[in-house]
């Protein structure tokens, strides 16, 4: 990877008079990792978000805000502040006016200035950028749609309601030094959740929280926008390898599993990744990991099952799929496999409905295009040959 070697002395911290700084300028030596915030730091879904929130304030019979006053009291988590103001609706309840709303409201959600140009920048730099975000991935596919910013990050990290408790997950499950990684998010929570991962902040005035509010949590630094930060490390680096072509892009191996129960059922999984389809669970496979070991894994981590007997039966391509919330180019690796005795079913943030049915049934759902493959795949030669006897 490419390092972005930081002179501390070339930079200033961007505070307002009088304010006072409890580190030297931008302390970083060697930066290789960002962590960015998603809403006010790359998009301006402010408007929307007040929007939707007063629409909840009225279901529940409530008075609305002004955007000021909205700004100005909003916190993360987000859910003390619907229930101070909406005692007595339950939070999800308040949740399901909220997205109700937005559904009408994402148009309007725009990409900020200058923050496209941040991300070519930043990848092009060698960079590994990482998405850290509380937004519902329903609204985060929708407005990934306009702008094809998630092709940009190197993982995403969606419906993170406390990102306090997210971060040393993300910086283990991608080895992230926190001495070479800067946390960039226009909030307080974000400066309060970079400081527990023991990563450097940068502050953005470009979303929910004024410069008065930031600076109550010590950051490390204050930008006015993305340009503005971009600005600054161009003008210390040491050395900054700037390719001008696109690097290349190299498909993503991925693992993935017909789960039968006892009953000789197949678990069905629900997710909004492929447009609210019915597929099968599974996921990336890490860098230095098994591809089997991944399976077990990441079933575990989206279903809470431990399986047994697996055994690979498709290797397919999925190739710029319509279907995925984003373009992607993936090699998938289809295994069988048995979740043996009473076990529980227990999904992550990612899926949004499971069941158990026969294959049969199976067939006649609502499908993504490579778990169909499969499905038909499986009924030609798995079954046949005994697998799973």
């Amino acid at each position: 990877m490419l390092r972005l070697a930081l002179a501390a002395a070339h930079l200033h911290p961007r505070l307002s008079p009088g304010s006072h700084h409890r580190s030297p300028p931008f302390p970083l030596k060697t930066l290789n990792h960002l962590i960015l915030d998603w809403s006010g730091t790359l998009v301006d879904d402010l408007p929307a978000v007040w929007q939707a929130s007063n629409h909840c304030f009225e279901q529940a019979g409530v008075p609305t805000m002004s955007l000021p006053q909205f700004r100005a009291e909003f916190t993360l988590p987000y859910e003390p502040f619907y229930q101070q103001r909406a005692p007595h609706v339950a939070l999800t309840q308040l949740e399901r006016w909220f997205q109700d709303r937005m559904r009408g409201l994402r148009d309007g959600v725009t990409e900020l200035p200058h923050a496209r140009e941040f991300l070519v920048w930043a990848r092009q730099s060698g960079l590994t950028l990482h998405l850290l975000s509380a937004i519902h991935p329903d609204d985060f596919a929708a407005q990934v749609r306009q702008n094809g910013f998630d092709q940009y990050f190197h993982s995403i990290h969606l419906r993170a309601l406390d990102k306090v408790t997210v971060i040393g997950r993300l910086l283990a499950e991608h080895r992230l030094d926190p001495a070479s990684t800067l946390y960039v998010g226009d909030m307080e929570h974000d400066i309060h959740t970079a400081r527990h991962g023991g990563v450097r902040s940068a502050g953005v005035l470009t979303g929910y929280n004024s410069r008065a509010q930031l600076e109550a949590a010590r950051p490390d630094w204050i930008f006015e926008h993305l340009g503005e930060l971009r600005a600054h490390l161009e003008a210390s680096a040491v050395s900054l390898n700037v390719s001008p072509a696109t690097p290349r892009r190299f498909p993503i191996p991925t693992v993935g599993a017909l789960i039968f129960d006892d009953a000789g059922r197949v678990l069905m999984i629900q997710t909004h990744k492929w447009s609210h389809l019915w597929g099968i669970p599974g996921g990336k496979i890490e860098w230095g990991e098994a591809s089997e070991a991944a399976l077990h894994r990441e079933i575990l981590e989206e279903t809470a099952l431990k399986i047994t007997e697996a055994r690979m039966v498709l290797v397919q391509d999925a190739i710029h799929p319509s279907e995925f919330h984003r373009d992607a180019h993936f090699l998938l690796l289809n295994y069988v496999c048995r979740a043996p005795g009473h076990q529980t079913v227990q999904l992550n943030d990612e899926a949004e409905e499971f069941r158990w049915v026969t294959v049969a049934e199976a067939t006649r759902m609502s499908l993504n295009t490579p778990t169909r493959i499969l499905l038909e795949h499986w009924a030609l030669h798995g079954a046949k040959a005994g697998l799973l006897a």
